[in-house]
């Protein structure tokens, strides 16, 4: 029992690290500035990126459903900012893709892609080798 709620609680710590990544990675200052944002708006970007503060708090939301943070936060900063300037800082931070999409992405690419890149041409030969999922 206690063996397998650590190799759980060690994937929702990665997902609340893409949580604070997506907090911390953004100079929000700049974006509110950038947008323009009310002050209102920034208060509410403030409190959104504050909502939690540890991680014990992150999880007592998303333990069940770790994925659904990047929903959530992306709806409301959609909410907040509103959808036009929504667009703008997708585009100008995200390059106008779904941030949703982006942190998958370099989920996927820190822990696959990496090492499997080298055995790609390394272990050419070897069939079968090298893809475990």
């Amino acid at each position: 029992m206690l063996v397998g709620g650590f190799g759980l609680s060690y994937a929702q710590s990665d997902y609340y690290n893409d949580y604070r990544r997506s907090v911390t990675d953004v100079n929000w200052q700049t974006v509110i500035a950038d947008l323009l944002l009310s002050k209102t708006q920034a208060n509410e970007i403030y409190s959104l990126n504050d909502r939690y503060h540890d991680y014990n708090s992150w999880n007592r939301v998303y333990v069940s459903n770790p994925d659904r943070w990047r929903n959530d936060r992306y709806v409301e900063l959609e909410r907040i900012m509103g959808r036009d300037k929504y667009l703008k800082f997708k585009n100008k931070y995200y390059k106008g893709q779904n941030p949703v999409a982006v942190y998958n992405r370099n989920k996927n690419n820190d822990k696959k892609y990496k090492h499997n890149n080298k055995k790609v041409y390394v272990v050419k030969e070897k069939h079968g080798n090298g893809h475990h999922h």
